[in-house]
């Protein structure tokens, strides 16, 4: 009880600080569909479908603790699905050298990895290659996938196998789901790498739909607007 009127307390007053709110709602645990909503000082920017983790969710390590049911799967590596929770959004990556960004910008090389070797001092760590890391994925992928893509703070402290390398990424295609990360159409995903701000402390809120309520009671200015499509169709067709 003491636990929950503190989040109610704490919540609200680091949401506040965000001016900047990616919501991003799914239907239940299993979809890999879900729909995204850009949030900037209480107006939509933008609105759009997305695909998740083939497996649908599974709950992450964030910035705060959002409640669990007993029933729902917690995030791990290796496990196709898109974490749940409350996630700084870090940095801007892309294919070229040039950029305009408001949010710091990462050049990925063909040399750029992200680790993914939960026994490695680098894992969840996006680094430059030398060699000796046992599991890793490329930056610079030879889909475009990654050409422009926003890095997701889950799993900061690298905690063992909960999980890694989570971002906002270009679709393969529509009705494509995802490893882990959440995927959209080049459209929307540039305009919202357009928008993003530093300043404006840019946070991804991704969730199952029975979250919404209590996301609406910490933070109602950021899902006033919000309403769920009629129906997210589920598909398991991973790249």
């Amino acid at each position: 009880m003491i636990k929950s009127i503190l989040i109610l307390i704490i919540f609200p007053i680091f949401l506040f600080s965000s001016q900047q709110i990616i919501l991003v709602v799914a239907d239940n645990f299993n979809t890999s569909k879900a729909k995204l909503m850009f949030y900037q000082d209480d107006k939509v920017l933008l609105s759009t479908e997305v695909n998740l983790g083939t497996n649908g969710l599974g709950w992450g390590i964030g910035e705060v603790e959002l409640s669990k049911r007993s029933n729902e799967p917690l995030k791990y590596e290796g496990d196709r699905k898109a974490p749940t929770g409350v996630f700084k959004l870090t940095n801007i990556f892309g294919y070229s050298h040039q950029n305009n960004y408001k949010l710091p910008y990462l050049y990925t090389s063909k040399e750029l990895i992200c680790v993914d070797d939960s026994l490695s001092n680098f894992y969840n760590h996006i680094i430059q290659a030398n060699g000796d890391e046992k599991s890793f994925e490329l930056m610079k992928r030879s889909d475009n996938q990654y050409k422009y893509g926003i890095t997701v703070a889950h799993n900061k402290k690298g905690e063992s196998k909960r999980g890694s390398c989570i971002f906002l990424h270009l679709q393969k295609d529509t009705d494509t789901s995802t490893a882990g990360c959440t995927s959209m159409d080049e459209s929307s995903l540039k305009k919202i790498i357009l928008l993003l701000d530093k300043k404006k402390n840019p946070l991804l809120i991704q969730i199952s739909k029975h979250s919404l309520k209590e996301i609406q009671i910490l933070y109602p200015r950021a899902t006033c607007k919000f309403k769920p499509s009629k129906q997210l169709n589920s598909s398991h067709s991973d790249f």
